[in-house]
């Protein structure tokens, strides 16, 4: 579900959000704008699926009696998908948001026989006159939770339950590995691949396998908090991700990179309802306040934590960039150099990770 924008261009947020289209026409004021969410599992205290309805939420605390949301829950990709989606067109939204990679093709095939409906294909990257796509920069807090990792950890080996093998995932265990080696350079990563996004007791089942290896802090980018209760239970610590988990884990929760939605979410419906929505791409990170690091745990010291904020300042001022490589150069972990002293990636080659940076114990889908 959270599969990056391979293979295409990056336009800035202000473009995306404001540039006024050849394909919209304003809302009427006499009806609210019905704007539909379709959520690939079930809303849940915390993760994924949370961070978008609390987006959902955003927006109808923002304009009232504008706007008329509802969302459906719990959503297979695939057929499943195309219907609910087709329906809500069906019903009369018209605007539907369809967070997750899989939908991004029945988005596609329904927003072909409803030209006059707008989509946001989030974490898609196929446009059309009718869907736009947007993601976060989820690697850059990734990179920060990673320089909390580095200073929190007794062992200097870290777990990494991961879902599947694709950029966006290989992007956030790189950026977290180099951030615990620039605070930490003994520190390790240990990846453990589920081939799942959602399966909870196989994510704490990995989490407990990391554990038995040494591991004593562990990061995940699967949708449920699974590992982070089992941190909670193993007395050991954790990056909360998606959203804040300390109720979940309040011992073991060291920091959580979080996704914001409500601000984009709301752009893009007073966009439908002024008429100037236009279908673009968006990748936005700290800079555009899409994603945010904090939600420190009780465990880490105030000055790990100055450091830490210190450094999403930096990110959001363009001082710091993960993919950087400042000192000497970057190696991935089969020994061949992937960024040389003094360059930076670029978003075509971060779009198009495929390796794991040194450091990382694994290979990319094993």
């Amino acid at each position: 579900m959270y599969k990056n924008l391979a293979g295409r261009a990056i336009l800035a947020w202000a473009a995306a959000c404001f540039l006024t289209p050849a394909f919209s026409q304003p809302q009427s004021s006499k009806e609210p704008l019905k704007i539909g969410f379709v959520y690939v599992t079930p809303v849940t205290d915390a993760g994924w699926v949370r961070q978008h309805e609390e987006g959902r939420k955003a927006v109808d605390a923002a304009l009232g009696g504008k706007v008329s949301t509802t969302f459906v829950e719990n959503v297979p990709e695939g057929a499943d998908a195309e219907r609910v989606i087709r329906d809500l067109a069906q019903q009369g939204h018209r605007l539907i948001f369809t967070p997750s990679f899989g939908y991004m093709e029945p988005t596609l095939k329904v927003a072909r026989d409803f030209p006059g409906v707008k989509f946001e294909s989030i974490t898609g990257y196929k446009t059309a006159p009718n869907v736009a796509t947007a993601n976060a920069r989820y690697y850059e807090g990734r990179y920060l939770a990673g320089i909390a990792a580095g200073r929190m950890t007794k062992t200097n080996v870290a777990g990494y339950v991961a879902g599947f093998p694709i950029p966006e995932v290989l992007q956030g265990i790189n950026a977290f590995t180099l951030g615990m080696r620039s605070v930490n350079p003994n520190a390790k990563v240990v990846v453990v691949w589920l081939n799942e996004w959602f399966d909870p007791p196989k994510e704490r089942d990995a989490a407990m396998a990391l554990f038995n290896q040494n591991a004593d802090v562990i990061a995940f980018h699967t949708g449920s908090t699974a590992v982070m209760a089992a941190a909670q239970e193993r007395g050991k610590l954790a990056v909360a991700y998606h959203s804040d988990m300390r109720k979940i884990a309040p011992d073991a929760q060291i920091v959580a990179v979080t996704h914001q939605w409500g601000g984009y979410y709301t752009e893009r419906a007073r966009a439908v309802l002024d008429g100037s929505w236009k279908s673009g791409n968006v990748w936005g990170g700290v800079k555009e306040g899409m994603i945010r690091v904090g939600d420190f745990g009780r465990k880490v010291p105030k000055a790990v934590q100055q450091e830490v904020l210190a450094r999403q300042k930096d990110i959001a001022a363009g001082r710091l960039q993960p993919f950087r490589a400042v000192a000497a150069d970057v190696r991935d972990n089969e020994g061949r150099t992937v960024i040389a002293k003094g360059a930076q990636l670029n978003d075509e080659q971060i779009l198009k990770m495929n390796w794991l940076v040194e450091g990382v114990q694994g290979r990319v889908g094993r």
